[in-house]
């Protein structure tokens, strides 16, 4: 028989003795377990296990527990299978902190970092305190040192914490000169055109040009013209956006009006008078004399010439002697009594009242302003007009 042939009887022979021994095994005896064991019958079977408070292999040798509770570790220490061991060994996610306390493992996160604990932590964005967002519906969240703040999103208002809603929903939230506009309440003129006026009736714009205006108002209005270079030869002028010409109404009643270069000239016809700024007439005798043609303190009077054409006629005022043309001044009288006896007011000068008063042959004595004529001595007759030498006499 070979070596290995042997060994496998040898190890067969071990074996069934072995199992022959067991089956004959069914109480327990003191050597059926080890030091600090303890043998008891389950099922009809011995079973060895360690005393309470021993640890070890029960067939051979059981040794005394670390622990039995964690009253008996040190307060940073957990009893967990006999022995007093850290609570925070893998019971921590990744970089956390872990703190024993009262055998118990606390596990947090350290400054800077958020999360689970007990499986990650991370470094803390703080726009997380945004995500969730803390405000209400229709809001923005905006992380501001370090603290979440809410604000309505344009075109809305209320409370951002509880929620916010549009300004209107329709015209009729608005007051009567607005309108809903993109949820606001809004003049609804902003859609008229470039220059228009706007009038607003139940909220709706009405567009329209102003006067003297052009165009559709919903899209512009413009003025006729921006300068006289727009304007048509009939109508030269801009004024304020229209095109006129410049005698339009400026001249009176029956005048002519030339315009030279923009400014109008206002002129009655040759057969007219008046003033060309009012009215003017055909002319009349009293238009002789308007304006006067005479001099200072000389009257007109309407007359004619030698032949015969109608002329104004000048004249002193009474009491005033000069040119009726030039001049008339007040007169040395206007009574005899401003003369001296001798002499008397004649055109109102004092003047000598015998010239040219007496007849022929006649003398003259003037006396209290009056011519006396008598005969001259040795003639008789009407001193008036002529006195006769007397015949035969001496």
């Amino acid at each position: 028989m070979g070596l290995g042939a042997t060994l496998k009887w040898l190890v067969l022979a071990h074996v069934l003795a072995a199992a022959l021994a067991m089956a004959y095994v069914s109480s327990c005896s003191s050597g059926t377990c080890g030091q600090n064991a303890q043998c008891s019958i389950i099922g009809g079977r011995p079973v060895c296990s360690c005393f309470k408070g021993y640890l070890g292999d029960p067939i051979t040798y059981c040794k005394r527990a670390e622990c039995l509770d964690n009253s008996e570790c040190r307060g940073h220490l957990t009893c967990r299978s006999g022995r007093c061991i850290d609570p925070c060994d893998g019971t921590c996610g990744a970089n956390a902190l872990c703190t024993a306390r009262n055998h118990l493992p606390v596990c947090t996160c350290p400054p800077g970092y958020t999360g689970d604990p007990f499986s990650h932590c991370r470094r803390f964005d703080p726009s997380e305190l945004c995500h969730p967002s803390p405000c209400g519906a229709n809001t923005h969240c905006e992380v501001v040192n370090e603290t979440p703040t809410c604000k309505c999103l344009p075109g809305y208002h209320g409370s951002p914490i509880s929620g916010c809603r549009h300004e209107c929903d329709s015209d009729s939230e608005c007051g009567p000169s607005m309108a809903c506009i993109e949820f606001k309440c809004q003049n609804p003129c902003s859609q008229c055109g470039k220059n228009a006026e706007c009038d607003v009736r139940n909220h709706r714009p009405v567009c329209k040009c102003p006067k003297n205006y052009f165009g559709n108002p919903l899209v512009s209005c413009q003025p006729e013209c921006y300068g006289d270079r727009d304007c048509p030869a009939g109508r030269p002028a801009c004024f304020y956006g229209i095109c006129k010409n410049p005698c339009d109404g400026v001249c009176g009643v029956g005048a002519n009006c030339e315009l030279r270069g923009l400014t109008p000239i206002c002129s009655c016809p040759r057969d007219m008078t008046g003033d060309p700024f009012i009215h003017c007439r055909p002319f009349d005798k009293r238009d002789l004399c308007e304006p006067n043609p005479c001099g200072d303190n000389a009257r007109c009077e309407p007359g004619h010439d030698r032949t015969g054409k109608e002329r104004p006629v000048c004249t002193c005022h009474p009491g005033y002697v000069g040119d009726p043309l030039v001049s008339c001044r007040p007169g040395e009288c206007t009574e005899d009594s401003h003369c001296p006896d001798s002499k008397a007011c004649i055109d109102y000068k004092c003047q000598n009242p015998c010239v040219g008063q007496c007849g022929v042959n006649a003398n003259c004595n003037p006396r209290r302003h009056i011519a006396v004529c008598t005969c001259a001595e040795g003639f008789n007759g009407d001193a008036l007009t002529q006195c006769h030498r007397i015949q035969g006499g001496t």
